[in-house]
């Protein structure tokens, strides 16, 4: 079972409380063509490494979160607040 650190809640839960809402720091893009639109509804990186996440705390305090998770080893390196800019990890 993976455990989650919420920033929120400053607690580390059970992963079962939370859900996968995708890739975090997505911009949506202003007068797009329809390229532009379909990159953005639909194609995401599948990054072998470190990949930044949007989190959702379900079963606790019901606010969105961003998470830098390794998807090799599938360990959360850090979770911060959502609207925080993408921190640097130091082997980056």
């Amino acid at each position: 079972m993976l455990l989650i650190d919420c920033p929120y809640c400053e607690q580390e839960r059970a992963e079962i409380e939370f859900t996968c809402s995708g890739e975090a720091h997505m911009q949506k893009p202003q007068n797009a063509d329809d390229a532009q639109w379909e990159k953005f509804l639909f194609l995401r990186a599948n990054t072998k490494g470190v990949h930044y996440e949007r989190w959702y705390h379900v079963h606790g305090c019901g606010r969105y979160f961003n998470a830098a998770r390794d998807t090799i080893s599938d360990k959360f390196l850090l979770t911060y607040k959502a609207g925080l800019p993408k921190p640097e990890l130091p082997n980056e």
